[in-house]
């Protein structure tokens, strides 16, 4: 089989969204308006915090961070998407594609970072109440955010400088609709050996650890509630936590849903729809989930709406 270097290689195929020319129009203008509702939703989220000084704590400091984030991975995936059905070419260039793997990784692998770090403020905050303020100072909060975002950054041009170095085939169509490490190696012809090792190395880090981080957060918080004579004080730890539980369940829940449909279907259309839902629902979700659960975000977002035909 006939192989090629990779300055040599040509544009890779993406897998189209429909074969249906009648549903491009109709899928267009859904995945536009998804796409524009994370865009809205995330920035009303990052305005409200920084305009309401009651939510300028650890736990909305890194809810606006997680909303820049879910933008940027919105961003990543969605626009090249609506660009390939409204032209009906589904061509990505080998840059184009190592780009979009590269911030794939960084934004997805710190968003589950991010629910961690949250996981581990709510059990601060339930657990050791006495000392939060000393524990989740400013400096620590900014340091774990840099902190993670480093070694994201230097785990994904790992990867691609990785991926610089395998040849590939003529087939080149990725069974996905947006580019993303594990399909691309899947292309390849020559020895994917390293490439494996480093992506299966990867995932037990920045997908296990955050996993364990948050199953022991709230294994300690359960505890610490259980503990509590008063219903009140039950059910207001209860609250505090219930808008990440229902993130984390949500993020976690579809790519686990990814990991399963690839290990035990075929149908490589399915895990496309699968892995699409993992980076666009989520993060489209999001603002929704703790505006109507938190009730100082409900109210933050009230004052918002109310101040801005007087700034207009």
């Amino acid at each position: 089989m006939e192989q090629r270097n990779e300055t040599r290689v040509p544009d890779l195929l993406l897998m189209e969204v429909t074969e249906d020319p009648e549903l491009c129009s109709l899928l267009f203008s859904l995945f536009l308006s998804m796409y524009l509702v994370t865009v809205l939703g995330n920035l009303l989220i990052i305005l409200a915090v920084s305009s309401d000084s009651q939510l300028h704590t650890p736990m909305y400091f890194f809810l606006s961070n997680m909303s820049i984030n879910d933008i940027c991975l919105s961003t990543t995936t969605i626009p090249k998407m609506l660009l390939n059905i409204q032209s009906q070419n589904q061509s990505i260039t080998y840059t184009g594609c190592l780009t979009q793997i590269f911030f794939v990784l960084v934004f997805a692998s710190l968003e589950s970072c991010l629910l961690a770090v949250m996981a581990y403020d709510r059990y601060v905050a339930i657990c050791h109440p006495l000392r939060y303020t000393l524990i989740m100072n400013s400096h620590l909060c900014g340091l774990l955010i840099l902190l993670s975002l480093f070694i994201l950054i230097v785990d994904a041009l790992l990867h691609s400088l990785m991926l610089l170095q395998l040849t590939f085939c003529t087939d080149l169509e990725i069974s996905v609709f947006f580019c993303e490490v594990v399909q691309v190696i899947k292309l390849a012809c020559s020895d994917t050996l390293i490439n494996n090792i480093l992506k299966y190395l990867a995932t037990s880090i920045f997908g296990g650890i955050p996993v364990c981080g948050i199953i022991f957060s709230y294994t300690q918080i359960m505890s610490s509630v259980l503990r509590m004579p008063s219903v009140g004080s039950k059910y207001k730890a209860f609250s505090t936590c219930g808008s990440h539980l229902s993130v984390v369940s949500l993020f976690f829940g579809t790519g686990f849903g990814v990991y399963i449909s690839s290990a035990l279907t075929n149908s490589s259309r399915n895990t496309a729809v699968l892995s699409m839902m993992y980076t666009v629902v989520p993060q489209m979700m999001n603002p929704f989930i703790y505006s109507l659960r938190n009730r100082n975000m409900k109210g933050a977002l009230r004052k918002l709406i109310i101040r801005t035909p007087s700034l207009l």
